[in-house]
């Protein structure tokens, strides 16, 4: 059993922890997946701005008499604008405006027109990857003249400088909203689910604790979700323990002292016993007379005795199974259950005779007789027990009918149960609780077929695996 103090978690094993951090990483995922098309849209921004200022040092160019400046105003142009050379493009001609005296050689060209996701995408991520110095052209249309479109020589490091900063400042954004969510989400599932489970938690190791005390019992709540649902039934279940383990104290106290006076008493109908066997040798017509109904109490008390002393045992003893013919042993039981020697109760057997069964035979010989000795009891003057065994399926089924008038309904009710199920008077009620546990040990069952006023009947199942047909004597 683990200790009482570990019955708790640690914090970092915790259901909060354990939320904090998955919202934290859920979060974060989502602004994963929306950071690369938040970087492409930065880096086509970028680029339109880029092609708009080259547009606008294009116009001054053009602004100025015979289109010529000087190389410092077009150095000045390109510096402003962070480009290298600039081109003016239209559906016939193509003519370089501004350009630096050596323009560098292009490693890759875009066209800002191309608007697919996934190639913005790409676009964006292969910037972020390569290395700096790469030499760039970026075409983009211009607003006034969509025929036209403007071409940019530019080094992308500035670009990739940018992208970066950006993402770097997305990255804190994303923290901070990501942690900002978190404690939201956690502060709300604290409230409404984590809380009350630390709360039903610490109610169940409380009492588990000291199941006897009350005040261990959880206290429901008006919840109408799933947790007001486990605090109510488990306050149900713990109510119904209590119940239980109060009834078990009180049982197991009554059992320690029946046995107790099982003991002394079965001491003293031993000596009462012998003292009648004494007087069953007088010959007082009177006392001859008395003496078998002595018998037959003190044998009732000793038996009674014996088997409350059995039926209190905390367990019976694990079946001692061996094969051996079922027909011999329902023989043996016949002789045992006290039929009376004129023949008044027949006793029919319709039991194959090389059917063996692998099983306790003591154990079975004591559920056998159960029955057999409360048949006698329950039948008249003409009374029948017949036994039957037969195969249904993979199960044994023996049945024990009698015609007899059949078991009160108080006894029906009760019919498995100690000390409640007897139908005759002095009953213990015991042999069919006994019975019942002796084949459950065996993996069969027993119940009541029926019983009504042309008889009764008892059912017997046991697996089928546990028989075999053994040789019979010719």
């Amino acid at each position: 059993m683990s200790s009482p103090l570990r019955a708790m978690p640690v914090a970092a094993d915790s259901l909060s922890a354990r939320l904090l951090v998955l919202t934290v990483a859920f979060v974060m995922l989502s602004e994963v997946l929306i950071f690369v098309p938040s970087v492409a849209f930065f880096r086509v921004n970028y680029l339109e701005k880029m092609v708009e200022s080259a547009h606008l040092a294009s116009l001054t160019l053009i602004s100025s008499p015979d289109y010529m400046i000087s190389e410092a105003l077009k150095e000045e142009l390109l510096a402003a604008i962070g480009a290298r050379a600039i081109a003016f493009k239209s559906p016939n001609t193509r003519s370089l405006i501004l350009s630096e005296a050596m323009p560098p050689k292009v490693d890759a060209r875009f066209d800002l027109e191309e608007r697919s996701p996934l190639t913005l995408m790409a676009d964006a991520l292969a910037t972020l990857m390569m290395p700096d110095g790469r030499i760039i052209e970026v075409s983009g249309p211009i607003a006034q003249n969509p025929n036209a479109s403007i071409e940019v020589l530019m080094d992308e490091t500035p670009l990739r400088a940018s992208m970066l900063g950006y993402a770097w400042n997305i990255l804190q954004l994303s923290v901070i909203i990501s942690l900002l969510t978190a404690t939201l989400v956690y502060l709300a599932l604290q409230w409404m689910m984590v809380r009350p489970m630390r709360q039903l938690t610490a109610s169940m190791v409380a009492f588990r604790r000291e199941p006897e005390n009350a005040s261990r019992v959880v206290e429901a709540t008006r919840r109408r979700d799933e947790i007001g649902v486990a605090e109510r039934e488990l306050r149900e279940m713990q109510i119904g323990l209590r119940q239980a383990l109060h009834q078990k104290t009180h049982l197991a106290a009554l059992g320690a002292a029946m046995t107790k006076v099982n003991h002394d008493l079965r001491n003293m109908l031993a000596a009462a016993q012998i003292l009648s066997d004494r007087l069953s040798q007088s010959s007082d017509p009177e006392v001859t007379r008395l003496v078998p109904r002595l018998f037959s109490s003190i044998d009732r008390a000793i038996d009674l005795c014996t088997s409350t002393l059995r039926y209190g045992r905390a367990v019976e003893p694990e079946p001692k199974a061996s094969w051996f013919p079922l027909l011999g042993l329902l023989h043996e039981v016949e002789g045992a259950a006290g039929l009376p020697a004129e023949g008044a109760s027949g006793w029919q057997l319709d039991v194959p005779a090389d059917l063996a069964v692998h099983a306790d035979r003591e154990q079975l010989f004591r559920v056998f007789l159960n029955l057999g000795r409360n048949a006698v009891e329950a039948l008249g003057e003409g009374g029948r027990i017949c036994v039957e065994a037969r195969p249904v399926g993979d199960m044994l089924v023996i049945e024990f009918a009698d015609n007899g008038p059949g078991l009160p309904q108080r006894a029906r009710d009760h019919l498995f149960e100690p000390f409640a199920g007897s139908t005759r008077a002095g009953g213990t009620g015991l042999g069919l609780s006994i019975a019942r546990e002796l084949l459950q040990a065996h993996g069969g069952a027993i119940e009541l077929a029926r019983s009504d006023a042309s008889g009764t009947v008892f059912r017997i199942t046991l697996p089928m695996r546990k028989l075999r047909r053994v040789e019979t004597a010719a």
